[in-house]
């Protein structure tokens, strides 16, 4: 069967704009995502750099409102998991309004089942992270070129059993990250983000760099 060709010139905006504008969008419209600007954003995805040319990243695409909607409860659970683990925190109420990007990622959560688009990246044996992180960050930016939102997050080890029962993903397939995408309700970046002098360091830790 002969493929039918993609338009990567769709992905004509400047690698420059794409990055210094993406950020992390948690809310989305309710529109859906045409499945040529899916593909699009995958075939952008497999093309990352990837250990070994082994190409283990596998991506499960969820479209299905109803899969979504099951998805998004245990997303929540998963969500409250973690902020119980690292924080004691079990409700709203528990997050001190100076902690904006939590109460963010909270209404992530509670809207998570109302994304229009899902995608979960995995990996097949050995599993390895390396080969999925940059077809994840591919996918974002090609996401970011389309005019469409993302944001990459986990989730916990007390649904993930369920989410392999309800996705029918096999057990020795790993997963990697969460990835909604949808039309954003509000703007992409610029972003804030700590200057590169406080960051990186030159030959030695703690050497800074001639621009410091």
């Amino acid at each position: 069967m002969t493929a039918i060709p993609v338009d990567s010139t769709r992905l004509a905006m400047p690698i420059g704009e794409a990055m210094f504008t993406q950020r992390s969008i948690r809310r989305f419209r309710p529109d859906p995502i045409p499945p040529a600007d899916l593909r699009l954003c995958l075939e952008a995805a497999v093309r990352a750099p990837n250990g070994g040319n082994r190409q283990i990243a596998r991506f499960l695409v969820l479209t299905d409102h109803a899969v979504i909607r099951e998805f998004g409860a245990l997303y929540r659970e998963a969500w409250w998991a973690k902020r119980r683990d690292e924080r004691g925190w079990t409700r709203p109420e528990d997050i001190p309004p100076e902690e904006k990007t939590y109460r963010a990622a909270a209404g992530l959560a509670d809207e998570m089942k109302d994304a229009p688009c899902i995608v979960l990246a995995l990996a097949e044996p050995p599993g390895w992270a390396n080969s999925v992180i940059p077809a994840a960050q591919n996918l974002m930016l090609a996401a970011r070129a389309l005019g469409i939102g993302s944001v990459p997050t986990t989730l916990h080890p007390t649904v993930m059993d369920r989410v392999h029962a309800l996705l029918g993903i096999p057990g020795d397939v790993t997963f990697h990250f969460c990835i909604p995408l949808g039309y954003p309700r509000g703007s992409f970046g610029p972003t804030r983000r700590r200057p590169t002098a406080e960051t990186t360091f030159v030959n030695r830790w703690g050497t800074p760099p001639p621009w410091a």
